[in-house]
């Protein structure tokens, strides 16, 4: 199958306390951004892939990615307000040869190969995959005045993580579906299961998680000192 990588990187770094793009945080002495890349070198997916950017950012993410792997040809693309309006920017950039997209948060820097290639495997045979755990926590649903609403079954809930990965015909469509509906997600697996297609759900990892707050950071930068992943 001819894959292609796209890695969401026009977040800012505000909930960091940071001023500048979040993809470019220093993460145990290397930029978020580098280390979640070099997660997917193995799989041979970093020549090609597609990484989208804050406006005005491309020159210092060149020099970044130049200096981190200077032998891969990586295409830039200006990201959108939202997520979803960036990964539709980077859709558009991907060539009719291309029969799988994975599509990976660039904040999350300890994805597993095992579960990337699960889901290009999923995405293969169901047209569209996400990596996701199954919830640990009782989830509560909050009413008016932050009261208990409901108390949804924990036994069906996943939390969502990426990779999140389809084939291309399938994604496509679930953004052009979306737009024509006005219809927002926060993640690319939703829009595919709003217009009626089916996800399937990939085993991912606790190390998986999102790197959004100064916590998390911490976090991550305890896990790289530890040598855990």
């Amino acid at each position: 199958m001819n894959v292609r990588l796209i890695v969401p990187a026009a977040g800012m770094g505000l909930r960091l306390g940071l001023a500048q793009p979040k993809a470019l945080v220093l993460c145990g002495g290397k930029p978020l951004l580098v280390r979640t890349l070099e997660r997917f070198q193995p799989l041979g997916l970093l020549p090609g892939a597609i990484i989208t950017v804050p406006p005005g950012t491309q020159t210092d993410f060149e020099a970044l990615l130049g200096d981190a792997f200077p032998d891969t040809a990586f295409f830039l693309v200006d990201g959108g307000r939202e997520r979803q309006e960036s990964v539709e920017n980077a859709l558009e950039t991907i060539d009719n040869a291309a029969e799988i997209v994975v599509i990976h948060d660039a904040a999350r820097p300890f994805i597993s190969q095992t579960s990337v290639q699960a889901s290009i495997d999923a995405a293969e045979e169901f047209g569209a995959a996400t990596v996701a755990i199954p919830c640990s926590d009782t989830i509560l649903v909050a009413g008016a005045d932050d009261i208990l609403a409901d108390t949804p079954d924990r036994s069906c809930l996943w939390a969502c993580q990426t990779p999140q990965t389809f084939r291309v015909d399938v994604i496509r469509q679930a953004h052009q579906h979306a737009r024509a509906q006005c219809f927002a997600a926060t993640d690319d697996a939703t829009l595919v299961r709003q217009m009626g297609g089916t996800v399937k759900l990939v085993m991912g990892s606790p190390f998986n998680f999102k790197v959004t707050t100064p916590e998390d950071l911490m976090l991550a930068e305890a896990i790289i000192a530890k040598g855990f992943v």
